[in-house]
């Protein structure tokens, strides 16, 4: 199975994600998007795949949105588009693809929706918070 991660290396939830594919077995393909960026096309077609909208991909959390004004609910989809392509920090992350799916992966355990294999349990986020039990079931979501 291939498994593309967008991913943001300072990013907790970023990091759980691809620890949970790499755990699983999976040699994801992974995309640093903060240094190569988006393309209209890219966005556009992977928010429509995890049905989003870019507000609904904003992310309003540090990241420049309020600076820039994006969270004014009047500001339209173009714009935060717009602004998105300009500042790739905007995009909330991590967004994975697989062949059962794309989607932002927020919170971590949202990922296992997405993999044939899990990691043999119990499995642990970086804070120490269980994702997956001993018995190899899944914890919270």
């Amino acid at each position: 199975m291939t498994v593309v991660i967008h991913h943001n290396p300072a990013c907790g939830t970023s990091r759980n994600v691809l620890a949970v594919i790499e755990a699983a077995g999976y040699a994801p393909v992974v995309i640093d998007y903060l240094s190569e960026g988006w393309t209209r096309p890219q966005l556009l077609a992977l928010f429509a795949a995890a049905d989003l909208t870019p507000r609904s991909a904003l992310r309003t959390s540090k990241s420049p949105a309020a600076e820039l004004g994006l969270l004014d609910e009047t500001v339209s989809d173009e714009t935060i588009l717009s602004a998105m392509l300009e500042h790739p920090v905007l995009v909330n992350r991590p967004i994975v693809c697989t062949p059962k799916g794309v989607r932002l992966c927020r919170p971590s355990e949202a990922v296992l929706d997405l993999l044939d294999n899990w990691p043999k349990g119990p499995f642990l986020k970086e804070d120490g918070s269980e994702m997956i039990d001993a018995q190899g079931a899944r914890v919270g979501a």
